[in-house]
């Protein structure tokens, strides 16, 4: 029987070009939800878009692929995504930031842990 929550999905714009060190900056945005123990989070790959200065990146010219768009797109309780915020507004403190309410729906057989479930997702987790 499917279970359904109220949840709040942030989505993060980037460029590939965008470093946190020797990483892209998009990994490094994953692997600390994931090390926070955030629900879920997905990493998008555009092949066209344009930010803030107007210049249109893309896919069509092999030579200009430089910097194609990239979203973190991160989903969990309001709770935790508001608590997640500071780490974004850190380690990307010059990104464009979405935010939005969800319903959340799972389905399967196998019970799965709610998102508000205090219990850890990630061994890892501090």
């Amino acid at each position: 029987m499917p279970t359904s929550q109220i949840a709040t999905r942030i989505v993060v714009f980037l460029s590939e070009d965008d470093r946190s060190g020797h990483h892209g900056l998009h990994e490094t945005l994953l692997n600390r939800a994931r090390e926070d123990g955030l629900a879920g989070a997905t990493v998008w790959r555009g092949i066209e878009g344009f930010g803030a200065s107007g210049r249109i990146r893309t896919s069509r010219f092999p030579d200009a692929m430089i910097g194609l768009p990239v979203t973190v797109e991160l989903v969990d309780t309001p709770e935790r995504i508001e608590a997640f915020l500071p780490v974004v507004k850190e380690l990307a403190p010059g990104s464009f930031v979405t935010r939005e309410e969800v319903r959340v729906t799972r389905f399967g057989a196998s019970p799965t842990p709610a998102l508000d479930d205090p219990t850890p997702k990630n061994p890892h987790r501090r």
